[in-house]
């Protein structure tokens, strides 16, 4: 299994773009791409509760488990 971050999607669902949410959590773009692209290996548990404050969701909405 795969752990994914589906925060591109909730991005999109909300018409929000990672610039605006970066303002809105104050994190560097840069980390919100990361994020967007999965392209991280690590992730702080306070920037998680951050962006699921900002997007107003609940971490199972955010971090889901696919199969390979």
């Amino acid at each position: 299994m795969q752990i994914k971050i589906r925060l591109q999607e909730l991005l999109d669902e909300r018409s929000i773009s990672q610039r605006q949410l970066a303002m809105m959590v104050d994190m560097r773009p840069g980390t919100i791409n990361a994020l967007c692209r999965g392209t991280t290996d690590r992730i702080y548990i306070s920037t998680l509760e951050q962006i699921c404050k900002a997007l107003n969701v609940h971490i199972h909405e955010l971090i889901i488990m696919e199969d390979d």
